[in-house]
């Protein structure tokens, strides 16, 4: 059977993190890997909540080598890790230094690593290898679980790797906004580093002025992956970055106009990646130059009157896509937003995506989400509702540059200014943290 390495770099010597300012080489890293694989318990889960980049990958490596499959749940609320025990009886969790959770075997990764001794071998596992089950984010209901094998995750990546040219920056510095824990955070920042020899930045910052800084510890090649909501607000800041090399941005639509400020802004080449929870990453491109996406190689899409299927090498079988897509050819698209997206108001169709995107671009509005409510009123009447983060504006201003741009069907009704979106660490607004935004009371703003 096929199998694939834990890490591709260059020799036990080339660092393979940076913590602390310090570099964690190859060997070190690989013999961390060997020590914590020891101390595991004989479980068939492991629930790896490591906050820590480098211990997280630590942890995963020791998962795999152990035979154990990693969980990787959308947060560590309570509800959730009840979800979980209850679903995966016996499973162990591995944590950073003085964190712990009730009811649940925890398990420290030190904050140190073996620095000395001879370095272990590369491990090896089988592509078929139940690798990680990782679960969808809830944005649209209930968190599902999605298993992924070793093979489906090293051929994606190695696939979107070099659909992006990440060869070509050797053994850059990589700092991601995204928890590694979400598909995107595990695929572009954690299995993008050790599948691409790059060097993984084992912090994860979130303000601005974090974000510069992690991305200063690196003397060479820089490379941010990040979403449109940590992009924007870093644009906003103004705070100092060093000079990129590449950006990497998805979870979210990206406006053509933040792509073409961000690339300007910060000297870089910005890619947008595609795909979901169910298969992994798709498609990439460049923002700004192009709104079509390119598959990756092995990635072939067809249609039917069900809508887009994805299937390739690495996929098992063919996925229906939860996206209205537009085929030019098997692997070239236009992707038209989420299928639950779309809107039908009067007869007239549009996407939130599309009302999203007027929303944000209005002078003053720093975030802005459109929301289709359930059916209410005596005639099951759906009216659209909006919220938007404003200062120094008013509902009815943001509502007189709206009718400028959409059509007046999609007017929402309400409008609220609010001082912030309920968004979760990947930039995502769970539906129902909406429906709770609409029955709180207004503020009266």
């Amino acid at each position: 059977m096929t199998g694939f390495p834990l890490i591709r770099h260059a020799a036990p010597d080339a660092a393979v993190a940076l913590r602390g300012g310090r570099p964690v080489s190859a060997g070190s890293f690989l013999a961390a890997v060997a020590a914590l694989a020891e101390r595991l318990p004989d479980r068939e889960h492991v629930l790896n909540l490591c906050g820590d980049r480098l211990a997280f990958a630590i942890g995963l490596g020791a998962a795999l080598s152990r035979g154990q499959v990693s969980l990787l749940p959308p947060n560590d609320m309570p509800a959730t890790l009840r979800q979980l025990r209850h679903g995966y009886p016996g499973m162990t969790c591995l944590t950073d230094p003085g964190t712990r959770y009730p009811d649940i075997e925890c398990i420290e990764v030190p904050a140190a690593y073996p620095t000395g001794g001879t370095s272990p071998p590369v491990p090896t596992f089988p592509a078929g290898q139940v690798a990680a089950i990782a679960f969808t984010s809830g944005s649209t209901g209930r968190p599902m679980p999605q298993v992924k094998t070793w093979g489906t995750l090293v051929r994606s990546v190695r696939g979107a790797g070099a659909a992006l040219g990440i060869r070509a920056l050797g053994p850059a510095g990589l700092v991601g906004t995204v928890p590694h824990q979400h598909m995107y955070g595990l695929e572009s920042v954690i299995l993008l580093s050790l599948q691409h020899g790059l060097v993984l930045q084992a912090g994860r910052p979130f303000y601005p002025a974090d974000i510069a800084a992690r991305l200063g510890d690196f003397d060479g090649r820089r490379i941010l992956v990040t979403t449109p909501v940590h992009l924007r607000a870093l644009l906003a800041d103004g705070a100092a970055v060093p000079p990129l090399d590449f950006i990497l941005c998805a979870t979210a639509p990206l406006a053509p106009q933040l792509a073409t400020d961000a690339e300007v802004r910060l000297s870089a080449p910005l890619h947008e990646i595609y795909g979901c929870s169910e298969t992994g990453q798709l498609a990439v491109r460049r923002t700004r130059a192009t709104a079509e996406w390119q598959c990756i190689d092995g990635i072939r899409l067809r249609r039917n009157s069900r809508g887009t299927w994805a299937s390739g090498d690495f996929l098992d079988g063919e996925t229906l896509l939860a996206d209205v897509i537009e085929l030019n050819a098997e692997d070239r698209f236009i992707l038209h937003g989420r299928s639950a997206d779309q809107v039908n108001i009067a007869g007239k169709r549009s996407s939130l995506a599309y009302l999203n995107h007027h929303l944000n671009s209005i002078d003053g509005v720093l975030d802005g989400v459109f929301f289709m409510p359930d059916e209410n009123g005596a005639e099951g009447m759906t009216r659209l509702a909006a919220f938007a983060v404003a200062p120094g504006l008013t509902p009815e201003a943001v509502t007189a540059r709206l009718r400028e741009r959409i059509d007046p069907a999609f007017m929402p009704r309400p409008l609220r200014l609010v001082d912030s979106l309920p968004r979760n660490a990947t930039g995502k607004i769970p539906r129902e943290a909406l429906v709770r935004l609409l029955d709180d009371p207004p503020s009266g703003k």
